[in-house]
């Protein structure tokens, strides 16, 4: 109950719409529930050979004429009003669950899988729409009738109604067992659902290693698991499904059997006038299909939980990045940058930065070096705010980040990161992606800072080239180069690069690094590479080792002193 109250609080926006549909449901029950009442009218005088009949049965007839259009314009205002707000709703929903994923952390995207995310938004919240469109309007509907029937039996005979429901109490505790036993399996089915949306996620994105490594019968399995565990879990469901339904409708039926044999009795006494029995076996067949159909309703109740506990757990998901109560918002920043005794780890135990303390001053260009895993990336990821330090403060211009507002923060920085994201879009779009409303003009310099407007104009379509899935259509190093460009092109006082040159060859190294010193001229530029000749120019290199910082110095201080720096450069010498 908790969670359909929040499903319900969620649509408030479309109350309205589920109110006037609300009215059409209560025209179509009334016009259901008088529709016998006319029928037994008319019984009653053809039995008693009343002289009006031929008069009446005409009025009456018009009489069931209006109520069936009514009930057919009920029906189509109920159907439309519901579909419209339930798939608005969806369409909402799956809006505010996308946003929510958008300013959550990295750190909650560590143990998710990108299939498994867009099954909650898609699978997930369609179930949602089932809830609202069809499973509360059907309660609705079936339970006034229900309330209606019950109360209209009594008044004709109460005998007659007692014995003819008796079955109802067992109709409910049989739903209520039907209910705790199936909505396990529907969530089965709902998890499985989004394993089988992720398995096929990574397989579409990794088929070129599939293909490589000849994977192919080993992931056809993994998907075959996942689709045929779907299937049973589904299966589970409907077996439950199906006995419910059959022994509801015996159950049902066991009703209309005692109002034959005991009505026909009261008939064949005199103490039942025939109209009251004919009336009694409509009213009969208006109330147990109401029950049988909440049987299948209770099914998309079921369902529709499954789906919307998935897609409110994403909502209700704490973010460890928090913007603060009353930010303060940066707008323009001058670059310096301080870290105060960081530290930070992603699991408990396992420190990755330990007592950073380093102050960068604006315009100063700054290398971190060090082995693989030492916490060069994460070091960049603390200023770009991905995460919060576990220990100590990050300062920008004697602000603390997390005092900043979180936009104006990332409005300061450019980042070219060594695993390029490029999207399904132009090649102009893809620069452009950092700087709405560029011009043509600034997308086209910043590709030649780049060195990557050669190699554009190059392509059939120039700037309007579609480079496919993550840039597909490029190669590794056209693709740094369109990451420099958009880098270019933001122009903040902040650059990072994070082995920005790392897919390019010693050429093409060469002409963006001859670009790049233009670039960040008068500028706090932040550089990780594995190459040192490309920090050599570096105001201040940091080295970095398990954690810590083992010295400071220029490419020549580190050098002389023989530590971890002069290693490192020997290797690269000698590579």
């Amino acid at each position: 109950m908790k969670l359909l109250s929040a499903i319900v609080f969620s649509a408030r926006g479309y109350w309205s719409y589920l109110g006037l549909a609300i009215l059409a449901i209560a025209g179509m029950t009334a016009s259901q529930l008088y529709t016998p009442l006319v029928v037994r009218r008319l019984t009653d005088m053809a039995v008693n050979g009343d002289p009006r009949l031929a008069e009446e049965a005409l009025f009456m007839g018009l009489t069931l004429l209006l109520l069936y259009l009514a009930q057919a314009i009920c029906s189509y205002g109920r159907s439309y009003l519901t579909h419209f707000a339930a798939w608005h709703f969806v369409a909402d929903l799956r809006l505010k669950v996308y946003d929510k994923l958008q300013n959550l952390s990295m750190k909650f995207y560590h143990d998710k899988q990108t299939g498994q995310l867009m099954s909650r938004i898609i699978n997930d919240t369609n179930n949602i729409e089932v809830l609202i469109a069809h499973a509360v309007p059907d309660v609705i509907v079936n339970v006034v009738i229900l309330i209606g029937v019950s109360a209209i039996l009594f008044w004709i005979n109460p005998m007659l109604a007692v014995l003819s429901l008796l079955s109802v109490p067992l109709l409910i505790a049989l739903s209520i067992v039907f209910a705790k036993k199936v909505l396990p399996l529907f969530r089965k089915a709902q998890v499985i659902m989004g394993e089988l949306n992720a398995n096929l996620q990574d397989n579409l994105s990794g088929m070129k290693e599939i293909q490589a490594f000849n994977r192919h019968e080993k992931e056809y399995g993994k998907v075959s698991n996942s689709a045929r565990g779907h299937a049973n879990a589904i299966l589970g469901a409907l077996k439950w499904s199906a006995s419910y339904g059959s022994s509801v409708q015996f159950l049902s039926n066991t009703g209309v059997i005692i109002v034959i044999a005991y009505g026909g009795l009261l008939v064949s006494l005199g103490t039942l006038p025939v109209a009251d029995i004919v009336a009694f076996l409509m009213y009969l067949a208006l109330f147990f299909p109401p029950v049988t159909a909440l049987a299948r309703v209770n099914e998309d109740l079921q369902t529709a939980i499954a789906g919307a506990e998935r897609v409110f757990e994403i909502m209700e998901e704490d973010t460890d990045v928090k913007e603060a109560e009353n930010p303060i918002v940066l707008d323009s920043a001058k670059g310096r940058l301080r870290f105060e005794n960081v530290g930070f780890h992603y699991i408990d135990g396992q420190e990755v930065l330990k007592n950073i303390s380093v102050e960068i001053q604006p315009g100063e260009i700054v290398a971190l070096v060090g082995p693989t895993g030492v916490g060069k990336t994460t070091f960049i990821s603390l200023v770009n705010r991905f995460y919060d330090p576990v220990d100590g403060a990050i300062y920008l211009d004697g602000i603390d980040i997390k005092d900043l507002e979180l936009k104006s923060l990332r409005e300061s920085i450019s980042n070219v990161i060594q695993d390029v994201f490029l999207f399904n879009d132009s090649i102009h779009e893809n620069i452009a992606y950092g700087s709405p409303g560029a011009t043509k003009e600034s997308v086209i310099e910043a590709a030649k800072v780049a060195r990557a407007h050669d190699f554009i104009c190059g392509l059939e379509a120039g700037y309007d080239t579609i480079i496919g899935e993550r840039g597909v259509r490029l190669s590794g190093g056209q693709k740094q180069r369109l990451s420099i460009a958009r880098a270019v092109l933001r122009n903040k006082p902040i650059l990072i690069l994070d082995e920005a040159t790392a897919s390019v060859d010693v050429e093409t190294e060469h002409l963006i690094q001859e670009a790049m010193d233009e670039v960040m001229e008068n500028r706090t530029t932040i550089i990780i590479a594995h190459r040192l000749s490309t920090i050599k120019k570096a105001d201040k290199i940091i080295v970095l080792n398990e954690g810590i910082i083992e010295d400071i110095g220029t490419h020549e201080e580190l050098t002389e002193r023989g530590g971890l720096y002069a290693h490192l450069n020997m290797i690269n010498r000698n590579v």
